[in-house]
């Protein structure tokens, strides 16, 4: 008579590879940064004084507190360069990294919302987007070269938006289901 094979406990060193050391990992790289990504000028400046600026507005300590943090100030629009309002800012991408300056998640702003871009699904992916945003530097490059600045701040915005899905190995599959919550849209 033969035992059958019990396959209802995991393996120990299968439950920590595949639950344990990630949650450590994820844990290592906190606090979260939220940062906003746009554009800073005077009022009644020209396109080409106007600068591409990153404002910091915040730490967390998940990722969905940093949503929330980031979603709070967009849609209150309270992100500035300085207090007293000398410097007007348009903001364009909020970018939430962990302490190593992985990427977490990122999303472009439109009228006072964040539209989170969804995370690469591959490597093969990955690759497109990097050339395709290369590509797009090159031109704004050129494009500044010509004088042409909105052109070019243009074409850097795209390329940024199309980085903002180069999500850490190590945060895209929290990222996913972060965007697959009702609250996250």
């Amino acid at each position: 008579m033969a035992l059958a094979h019990q396959t209802t406990f995991a393996p120990i060193g299968k439950i920590l590879a595949e639950r344990v050391l990630p949650r450590l990992e994820h844990t290592q790289k906190r606090p979260l940064r939220v940062s906003c990504l746009g554009t800073v000028s005077y009022d009644g400046a020209t396109e080409a004084d106007c600068v591409d600026r990153s404002i910091p507005i915040g730490e967390a300590s998940s990722p969905q507190d940093a949503m929330a943090v980031a979603a709070m100030r967009v849609s209150h629009g309270d992100i500035r360069v300085t207090p007293d309002n000398t410097l007007r800012f348009r903001p364009r991408l909020i970018v939430i990294q962990d302490s190593g300056f992985g990427l977490v998640i990122a999303g472009e702003i439109r009228t006072g919302i964040i539209l989170w871009q969804q995370p690469v699904a591959s490597k093969t992916e990955a690759t497109r987007i990097v050339i395709e945003a290369s590509r797009l530097r090159g031109r704004a490059f050129a494009a500044g070269g010509r004088g042409e600045h909105a052109s070019a701040r243009d074409l850097r915005f795209q390329a940024s938006r199309l980085e903002a899905r180069l999500v850490d190995p190590a945060w895209r599959e929290i990222a996913s289901e972060l965007l697959r919550l009702p609250q996250a849209a």
